[in-house]
């Protein structure tokens, strides 16, 4: 597996409403369930009038698309992680899975899973 770090510093958001994303930038993740609107995007394009923030969060990708078929990748991954007490979430689009772990646990993690795979 070949990981790939962003360069982006993220912050994980709640907002009212999508009127401020700027859908524009890479990387900027929306998702609305019957409860909260989320967005997870570069720390330097939060809307200003976001209900909760929560910034230092660096993150990585898993290059190449990954089939639906398989089993077990994220486990792995955040198995491995967790084993070192990082605390990690995962956002999964249709081509792959992106990982997202504390700022001050970013390298540590990251060089932990290029160790092992």
């Amino acid at each position: 597996m070949v990981f790939t770090s962003l360069e982006a510093e993220f912050s994980v958001c709640k907002i009212r409403d999508a009127h401020g994303v700027d859908f524009a930038r890479d990387f900027v993740f929306l998702s609305k369930t019957d409860e909260e609107i989320s967005l997870v995007c570069p720390s330097t394009c939060v809307p200003q009038d976001a209900v909760a923030v929560e910034v230092g969060w660096k993150a990585f990708r898993i290059d190449g698309v990954l089939d639906f078929g398989l089993v077990g990748v994220i486990a792995n991954i955040t198995g491995t992680l967790a084993n070192a007490g990082i605390s990690v979430f995962v956002i999964s689009t249709y081509n792959t899975d992106y990982v997202f772990i504390k700022s001050h646990d970013f390298d540590k993690g990251l060089a932990l899973l290029e160790n092992k795979y």
